[in-house]
């Protein structure tokens, strides 16, 4: 991208900026005048959403058909921009940003390149693909044994445990959220559910003893232009390290890497990546 006009990115919100930004002009691309949502707050009673692009990747809704406990779907991607947190451009300085995108079934890229140059204060330069085939991780355990493990939480970070926070980063919290978060997006938008025992990894994964742990918490706030309402999008930042028969799980923290773990992915949030020790 660059700049039209001077930009600044606010600390720690810089992808939830860039996700604001993007479902503007995606309805701006995709929704026709014939679209009932598309004038609308919310495109939740158009009669196309089940054809709507704008409706599958920025407000997909769940079926009867979808993965129990979710009134509202994951979206289908997530932005990579940390690196922008906090930074300024003038007009003419050039930047660039990552978005990870899940939807193996439709094409959809299409849709995104179109938003991507209708976002405002800013011209699209280039639109480059990490790779000419979409990127695969096998879920299977590593093949070498791996007993050592760090964890980088590059963004403000939240792991539910229950009803209710995690108070920090305990090895079964984490991976039970990256094993749900990829095994959903996988339903949805890949080739189905995993055929894996789900109980069996969970009572496996405490075994795992977290080792070492260096974190902050990070206070961020973001306001919905839409309902004026203010979301903390805040959590912790840091290194986690983790001691124990990790083999199997390995994996699944592999694909996190680039599916986000944790609340509120879309906004940026959950970014991490684990590294053998």
């Amino acid at each position: 991208m660059a700049a039209r006009e001077p930009i600044s990115f606010s600390r720690s919100a810089a992808a939830n900026t860039l996700r604001g930004g993007f479902g503007g002009a995606l309805r701006r691309v995709t929704c026709s005048l014939s679209c009932p949502g598309r004038n609308g707050a919310n495109i939740r009673d158009c009669d196309q959403r089940q054809s709507c692009a704008y409706a599958q990747i920025f407000e997909p809704a769940a079926r009867d058909s979808s993965p129990s406990g979710f009134a509202d779907l994951p979206r289908p991607f997530v932005f990579r921009a940390a690196h922008l947190d906090g930074a300024a451009f003038e007009a003419g300085e050039q930047f660039w940003f990552g978005v990870n995108v899940f939807e193996t079934r439709k094409p959809l890229l299409s849709y995104f390149e179109r938003a991507f140059a209708q976002l405002d204060r800013t011209e699209l330069l280039s639109v480059e693909p990490a790779d000419s085939e979409p990127i695969s991780i096998p879920l299977a355990p590593a093949s070498t044994s791996v007993h050592r493990l760090r964890v980088e939480f590059r963004t403000p970070t939240e792991l539910k445990c229950g009803k209710t926070l995690a108070d920090g980063p305990d090895f079964d919290v984490l991976f039970t959220r990256a094993r749900d978060r990829v095994a959903t997006l996988r339903s949805l938008y890949g080739q189905g559910p995993l055929d894996i025992d789900f109980r069996g990894l969970g009572e496996r994964a405490r075994t795992v003893r977290l080792s070492r742990c260096q974190l902050r918490e990070v206070d961020v706030r973001r306001r919905s232009s839409r309902t004026g309402q203010v979301h903390s999008i805040g959590g912790f930042t840091g290194v986690a390290e983790y001691e124990g028969d990790i083999s199997e799980f390995f994996p699944f923290l592999e694909v996190a890497r680039w599916t986000g773990v944790g609340r509120q992915c879309v906004w940026g949030k959950g970014e991490i990546h684990a590294s053998v020790i």
